[in-house]
């Protein structure tokens, strides 16, 4: 999966849950900006925060990968 396709992915994992960009970024404590750019396919969020980011979306690691 390349990364436009995993950001298309977060996006619509962070609007199933209701969240905005910025009300994301705040609980990953990162900037909404950020988050946009991984949605946009501009970057990818580090490794540190793949766990807090399956318990925030409610997937799987191998779901969000």
């Amino acid at each position: 999966m390349d990364m436009i396709k995993i950001g298309g992915f977060l996006k619509e994992l962070r609007k199933a849950q209701g969240l905005t960009q910025e009300q994301l970024g705040e609980k990953l404590g990162v900037s909404g900006q950020a988050v946009s750019k991984w949605e946009c396919g501009l970057a990818c969020p580090d490794l540190g925060l793949i766990i807090p980011l399956t318990r925030i979306l409610h997937v799987t690691a191998d779901e969000l990968l």
